[in-house]
């Protein structure tokens, strides 16, 4: 796929992994829509996508928290760019690892909506500009917990397990319509999300999201024969 001029939707780009991948698809020339929570930083990443090399770069502040916010803000991008090629779902957060009854449930609610349902409801919202596009692609950003079980991750990795069947779902699904699926699945990661969760852990030896944003860049601008449908990536 070529990637110049592409419109791109990034979930999660204010920080960390979203964020890094954005500065790259900048640096192709795609026009970018970037979502997160924190208006601020949003603006921020939007002036240096510009600055390296973006045609177009727009913030959206929102979670995934609301369905009418996200059908809301979905037909607000279209409008503003007459439809998108690309969607990367990378928006999601983390609770403190620990055995389920210490997760509060206001929390284990938010993680499901952010990491799966919400998700799941953005892609529906774009699904049918996608089917129109020359070129179209929706990458899930999951994470390792998505194919590995880990303790004291029960609610994270039932999310992430979800993704993981939705994208092999998808895929089938959108086999004959030219919408091309994909998912990621990274390893540890040096962001700040487990630091807003209150976890302490060893950072320094996570791969760095400016890495992880070149593989996402490889995946996606691979040539019209060549798909990269599922990508791990292991410390």
């Amino acid at each position: 796929m070529q990637l110049k001029n592409k419109v791109v939707v990034v979930t999660g780009g204010s920080d960390g992994i979203g964020k890094h991948i954005c500065l790259k698809l900048a640096a192709e020339g795609c026009r970018l829509a970037i979502l997160g929570r924190d208006e601020a930083r949003l603006n921020l990443v939007c002036k240096a996508a510009v600055s390296e090399g973006a045609t177009e770069a727009r913030s959206y502040a929102m979670d995934l928290m609301d369905a009418q916010t996200i059908a809301a803000i979905a037909a607000q991008i279209l409008a503003d760019f007459g439809g998108i090629d690309i969607l990367i779902n990378n928006a999601g957060i983390w609770h403190k690892a620990g055995p389920l009854d210490t997760i509060p449930p206001a929390l284990l609610s938010e993680t499901v909506q952010t990491n799966l349902t919400g998700l799941m409801q953005l892609t529906q919202a774009f699904l049918p500009s996608l089917r129109t596009a020359e070129e179209a692609a929706i990458l899930n950003v999951v994470s390792k917990s998505g194919v590995v079980a880990q303790a004291g991750q029960s609610v994270y990795t039932a999310t992430k397990y979800g993704v993981r069947g939705f994208s092999d779902v998808l895929k089938q699904d959108e086999a004959e319509t030219g919408v091309r699926v994909a998912a990621l699945y990274q390893s540890g990661t040096n962001t700040g999300m487990f630091a807003k969760a209150g976890e302490e852990v060893p950072n320094h030896i996570f791969t760095e999201p400016d890495d992880l944003a070149d593989v996402v860049v490889f995946m996606l601008s691979r040539p019209a024969k060549l798909w990269m449908h599922e990508v791990r990536v292991e410390l």
